[in-house]
Protein backbone atom coordinates (compact mmCIF):
# COMPACT_ATOMS: atom_id res chain seq x y z
CA UNK A 1 0.00 0.00 0.00
CA UNK A 2 1.46 3.19 -1.13
CA UNK A 3 -0.14 5.82 1.80
CA UNK A 4 0.33 9.11 -0.86
CA UNK A 5 -2.24 7.88 -3.01
CA UNK A 6 -5.81 7.68 -2.50
CA UNK A 7 -7.28 3.95 -2.19
CA UNK A 8 -10.53 2.68 -1.68
CA UNK A 9 -12.30 1.54 0.92
CA UNK A 10 -12.37 -2.22 -0.33
CA UNK A 11 -8.64 -2.34 -0.97
CA UNK A 12 -8.10 -0.85 2.55
CA UNK A 13 -10.18 -3.25 4.30
CA UNK A 14 -8.40 -5.96 2.30
CA UNK A 15 -5.31 -4.87 3.16
CA UNK A 16 -5.84 -5.44 6.60
CA UNK A 17 -7.49 -8.65 6.65
CA UNK A 18 -4.63 -9.82 3.97
CA UNK A 19 -1.95 -8.30 7.36
CA UNK A 20 -4.35 -10.08 9.98
CA UNK A 21 -3.86 -13.42 8.66
CA UNK A 22 -0.34 -13.43 7.50
CA UNK A 23 0.55 -13.11 11.49
CA UNK A 24 -2.00 -15.31 12.80
CA UNK A 25 -0.69 -17.69 10.13
CA UNK A 26 2.80 -16.96 11.74
CA UNK A 27 2.18 -16.31 15.59
CA UNK A 28 -0.57 -18.98 16.21
CA UNK A 29 1.30 -22.26 16.25
CA UNK A 30 3.82 -20.48 18.75
CA UNK A 31 0.95 -19.63 21.03
CA UNK A 32 -0.87 -23.24 20.41
CA UNK A 33 2.48 -24.47 21.70
CA UNK A 34 3.37 -22.11 24.25
CA UNK A 35 -0.12 -22.56 26.18
CA UNK A 36 -0.22 -26.44 25.70
CA UNK A 37 3.10 -26.19 28.07
CA UNK A 38 0.95 -25.66 30.72
CA UNK A 39 -1.90 -28.72 29.82
CA UNK A 40 -2.57 -30.81 32.82
CA UNK A 41 -2.12 -33.43 30.26
CA UNK A 42 -0.67 -36.66 29.31
CA UNK A 43 -0.91 -35.56 25.79
CA UNK A 44 0.82 -33.02 23.61
CA UNK A 45 -2.23 -31.83 22.05
CA UNK A 46 -5.91 -30.45 22.83
CA UNK A 47 -8.14 -30.96 24.86
CA UNK A 48 -7.27 -28.63 27.96
CA UNK A 49 -7.16 -30.07 31.13
CA UNK A 50 -6.35 -27.61 32.91
CA UNK A 51 -3.25 -25.28 34.13
CA UNK A 52 -0.07 -27.18 35.47
CA UNK A 53 3.71 -26.38 36.02
CA UNK A 54 4.44 -29.75 35.97
CA UNK A 55 6.04 -29.75 32.53
CA UNK A 56 8.77 -27.32 33.72
CA UNK A 57 9.30 -28.28 37.56
CA UNK A 58 8.02 -32.44 38.07
CA UNK A 59 10.01 -34.96 39.07
CA UNK A 60 7.62 -38.10 39.88
CA UNK A 61 7.56 -41.45 38.04
CA UNK A 62 4.43 -40.23 36.03
CA UNK A 63 5.83 -36.82 35.22
CA UNK A 64 9.43 -35.12 34.49
CA UNK A 65 9.48 -31.55 33.72
CA UNK A 66 11.98 -29.73 31.81
CA UNK A 67 14.27 -28.93 34.77
CA UNK A 68 14.33 -32.47 35.85
CA UNK A 69 15.28 -34.16 32.43
CA UNK A 70 19.00 -34.10 32.58
CA UNK A 71 19.25 -35.66 29.21
CA UNK A 72 17.40 -32.93 28.06
CA UNK A 73 19.18 -30.27 29.96
CA UNK A 74 22.59 -31.90 28.62
CA UNK A 75 21.20 -31.47 24.72
CA UNK A 76 20.74 -27.47 25.52
CA UNK A 77 24.24 -27.40 26.66
CA UNK A 78 25.36 -29.06 23.71
CA UNK A 79 23.51 -26.96 21.10
CA UNK A 80 24.71 -23.69 22.97
CA UNK A 81 28.05 -25.07 22.88
CA UNK A 82 27.59 -25.90 19.13
CA UNK A 83 26.11 -22.95 18.09
CA UNK A 84 28.76 -20.75 19.95
CA UNK A 85 31.99 -22.80 18.13
CA UNK A 86 30.26 -22.57 15.01
CA UNK A 87 28.98 -19.07 15.27
CA UNK A 88 32.73 -17.84 15.89
CA UNK A 89 34.43 -20.10 13.50
CA UNK A 90 31.67 -18.75 10.82
CA UNK A 91 32.02 -15.22 11.48
CA UNK A 92 36.21 -14.87 11.58
CA UNK A 93 35.91 -17.50 8.08
CA UNK A 94 32.84 -15.51 6.33
CA UNK A 95 34.22 -12.38 7.31
CA UNK A 96 37.41 -12.97 5.88
CA UNK A 97 36.11 -14.26 3.19
CA UNK A 98 33.82 -11.41 2.44
CA UNK A 99 36.98 -8.82 2.98
CA UNK A 100 38.63 -11.30 0.34
CA UNK A 101 35.97 -11.31 -2.41
CA UNK A 102 35.26 -7.84 -2.40
CA UNK A 103 38.98 -7.08 -3.75
CA UNK A 104 39.04 -6.01 -7.67
CA UNK A 105 42.99 -8.64 -8.31
CA UNK A 106 41.49 -11.58 -6.83
CA UNK A 107 42.04 -14.42 -9.24
CA UNK A 108 39.55 -17.21 -10.09
CA UNK A 109 36.65 -15.02 -7.99
CA UNK A 110 34.23 -16.58 -10.00
CA UNK A 111 35.05 -19.82 -9.57
CA UNK A 112 35.58 -19.51 -6.21
CA UNK A 113 32.71 -17.46 -5.10
CA UNK A 114 30.22 -19.92 -7.04
CA UNK A 115 31.90 -22.86 -4.73
CA UNK A 116 31.39 -20.45 -1.38
CA UNK A 117 27.86 -20.02 -1.77
CA UNK A 118 27.38 -23.83 -2.91
CA UNK A 119 26.21 -24.97 0.58
CA UNK A 120 23.44 -22.45 0.01
CA UNK A 121 22.20 -24.38 -3.30
CA UNK A 122 22.52 -27.78 -2.11
CA UNK A 123 19.35 -28.85 0.38
CA UNK A 124 20.62 -29.60 3.86
CA UNK A 125 20.21 -33.15 3.34
CA UNK A 126 22.84 -33.94 0.36
CA UNK A 127 25.07 -31.76 2.62
CA UNK A 128 25.05 -33.86 5.55
CA UNK A 129 24.90 -36.94 3.53
CA UNK A 130 28.29 -35.72 1.62
CA UNK A 131 30.14 -34.56 4.32
CA UNK A 132 29.35 -38.04 6.53
CA UNK A 133 29.95 -40.10 3.16
CA UNK A 134 33.68 -37.80 2.51
CA UNK A 135 34.77 -38.01 6.33
CA UNK A 136 34.74 -41.45 6.90
CA UNK A 137 36.08 -42.45 3.67
CA UNK A 138 38.91 -40.23 4.77
CA UNK A 139 39.09 -41.45 7.86
CA UNK A 140 39.24 -45.19 7.11
CA UNK A 141 41.98 -44.11 4.33
CA UNK A 142 43.84 -42.83 7.06
CA UNK A 143 43.53 -45.78 9.42
CA UNK A 144 44.23 -48.36 6.81
CA UNK A 145 47.39 -46.48 5.14
CA UNK A 146 48.91 -44.97 7.87
CA UNK A 147 47.54 -46.38 11.12
CA UNK A 148 45.70 -42.95 12.67
CA UNK A 149 42.47 -43.23 14.21
CA UNK A 150 41.07 -39.48 13.59
CA UNK A 151 38.31 -39.39 15.79
CA UNK A 152 36.28 -36.46 14.63
CA UNK A 153 35.99 -37.94 11.34
CA UNK A 154 33.71 -40.27 12.29
CA UNK A 155 29.88 -38.93 13.30
CA UNK A 156 30.67 -37.01 16.43
CA UNK A 157 30.14 -33.53 18.39
CA UNK A 158 33.46 -32.12 15.94
CA UNK A 159 32.30 -33.48 12.94
CA UNK A 160 28.64 -31.58 13.52
CA UNK A 161 30.65 -28.53 14.04
CA UNK A 162 32.13 -29.33 10.82
CA UNK A 163 28.98 -29.60 8.87
CA UNK A 164 27.63 -26.49 10.19
CA UNK A 165 29.98 -24.26 9.80
CA UNK A 166 29.94 -25.77 5.95
CA UNK A 167 26.69 -23.53 5.39
CA UNK A 168 26.72 -20.40 8.20
CA UNK A 169 29.84 -19.25 6.92
CA UNK A 170 28.61 -18.41 3.91
CA UNK A 171 25.31 -16.93 5.44
CA UNK A 172 28.16 -14.93 7.49
CA UNK A 173 29.78 -13.90 4.52
CA UNK A 174 26.90 -12.42 2.59
CA UNK A 175 25.93 -10.79 5.70
CA UNK A 176 29.23 -9.17 5.45
CA UNK A 177 29.20 -8.57 1.68
CA UNK A 178 26.06 -6.42 1.82
CA UNK A 179 27.33 -4.15 4.24
CA UNK A 180 30.63 -3.60 2.50
CA UNK A 181 28.57 -2.98 -0.87
CA UNK A 182 27.89 0.92 1.07
CA UNK A 183 31.42 1.38 1.92
CA UNK A 184 33.35 4.39 1.08
CA UNK A 185 36.74 3.67 0.29
CA UNK A 186 38.19 6.16 0.27
CA UNK A 187 38.35 6.01 3.83
CA UNK A 188 40.91 3.00 3.71
CA UNK A 189 42.85 5.60 0.72
CA UNK A 190 43.09 8.12 3.41
CA UNK A 191 44.38 5.68 5.95
CA UNK A 192 46.60 4.35 3.63
CA UNK A 193 48.00 7.23 2.52
CA UNK A 194 48.97 7.91 6.37
CA UNK A 195 51.32 5.57 6.48
CA UNK A 196 49.09 2.78 8.19
CA UNK A 197 49.54 -0.62 6.86
CA UNK A 198 46.93 -3.09 5.40
CA UNK A 199 46.75 -5.17 8.52
CA UNK A 200 46.07 -1.56 10.80
CA UNK A 201 43.99 -0.46 8.19
CA UNK A 202 41.58 -3.04 8.42
CA UNK A 203 41.60 -3.30 11.79
CA UNK A 204 41.08 0.32 12.44
CA UNK A 205 38.68 1.48 9.49
CA UNK A 206 37.15 -1.48 7.98
CA UNK A 207 36.47 -3.73 10.83
CA UNK A 208 34.45 -1.04 12.84
CA UNK A 209 32.58 -0.01 10.14
CA UNK A 210 31.70 -3.76 9.60
CA UNK A 211 30.69 -3.93 13.11
CA UNK A 212 26.83 -3.91 13.23
CA UNK A 213 27.11 -6.69 10.61
CA UNK A 214 29.39 -8.70 12.00
CA UNK A 215 27.17 -8.73 15.35
CA UNK A 216 24.18 -9.94 13.12
CA UNK A 217 25.69 -12.17 11.15
CA UNK A 218 27.33 -14.17 14.36
CA UNK A 219 23.63 -14.30 15.88
CA UNK A 220 22.50 -15.52 12.65
CA UNK A 221 25.14 -17.77 12.68
CA UNK A 222 24.49 -19.04 16.00
CA UNK A 223 20.33 -19.31 15.46
CA UNK A 224 21.19 -21.65 12.19
CA UNK A 225 23.50 -24.06 14.06
CA UNK A 226 21.50 -23.93 17.23
CA UNK A 227 18.14 -24.91 14.89
CA UNK A 228 19.55 -27.28 12.21
CA UNK A 229 18.36 -30.43 12.13
CA UNK A 230 18.68 -31.77 8.31
CA UNK A 231 22.83 -31.29 8.31
CA UNK A 232 23.12 -32.25 11.78
CA UNK A 233 21.20 -35.71 12.02
CA UNK A 234 23.47 -37.45 9.61
CA UNK A 235 26.45 -36.25 11.32
CA UNK A 236 24.98 -36.71 15.24
CA UNK A 237 27.19 -38.96 17.50
CA UNK A 238 26.60 -39.66 20.98
CA UNK A 239 25.75 -36.16 21.92
CA UNK A 240 22.61 -35.07 20.24
CA UNK A 241 21.54 -31.50 20.02
CA UNK A 242 18.29 -29.97 21.38
CA UNK A 243 16.69 -30.79 17.76
CA UNK A 244 17.98 -34.51 17.36
CA UNK A 245 16.69 -34.96 20.95
CA UNK A 246 13.15 -33.57 20.36
CA UNK A 247 12.93 -35.27 17.10
CA UNK A 248 13.87 -38.84 17.97
CA UNK A 249 11.16 -38.30 21.23
CA UNK A 250 8.39 -37.14 19.47
CA UNK A 251 8.69 -39.76 16.58
CA UNK A 252 8.02 -42.44 19.32
CA UNK A 253 5.70 -40.10 20.87
CA UNK A 254 6.43 -37.63 23.69
CA UNK A 255 4.96 -35.63 26.75
CA UNK A 256 4.13 -31.82 26.79
CA UNK A 257 7.54 -31.48 27.73
CA UNK A 258 8.05 -30.87 24.00
CA UNK A 259 5.61 -28.25 24.17
CA UNK A 260 7.71 -26.83 27.98
CA UNK A 261 11.21 -26.85 26.20
CA UNK A 262 9.55 -25.11 22.53
CA UNK A 263 8.10 -22.35 25.25
CA UNK A 264 11.02 -21.63 26.99
CA UNK A 265 12.78 -21.22 23.53
CA UNK A 266 10.25 -19.13 22.09
CA UNK A 267 10.47 -17.15 25.48
CA UNK A 268 14.17 -16.50 25.21
CA UNK A 269 14.53 -15.58 21.77
CA UNK A 270 11.80 -12.81 22.20
CA UNK A 271 13.19 -11.62 25.25
CA UNK A 272 16.11 -10.95 23.17
CA UNK A 273 14.02 -9.53 20.28
CA UNK A 274 12.46 -6.66 22.52
CA UNK A 275 15.99 -6.03 24.12
CA UNK A 276 17.17 -5.60 20.89
CA UNK A 277 14.08 -3.23 19.60
CA UNK A 278 14.47 -1.21 22.37
CA UNK A 279 17.82 -0.47 22.24
CA UNK A 280 18.11 0.17 18.28
CA UNK A 281 14.64 1.72 18.48
CA UNK A 282 16.12 5.49 18.29
CA UNK A 283 18.69 4.48 16.22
Amino acid sequence: MIRSLPNSTGYKIGYRIYITIFFLFLVMPLITISVLAFNDSNFIALPWEGFTLDWFFADTDERVGVFADQDLIDSIYISLGTGFIVAALSTIVGTMAALLFEEEKFRFKGILYFLAIAPLVLPGVILGISILLGSTYLGEMLELRFGIDVEMLRPSYWLVILGQFAFAATYVMLLVSARLKKYDRTLEEAALSLKATRIQTIWYVTLPYLKPAIIGAFVVAFLLSFSNINTTIFLIGSDPTIPIDLYSRIRFGSTPVLNAISFLIVLVISIFALVNFFMYRKK
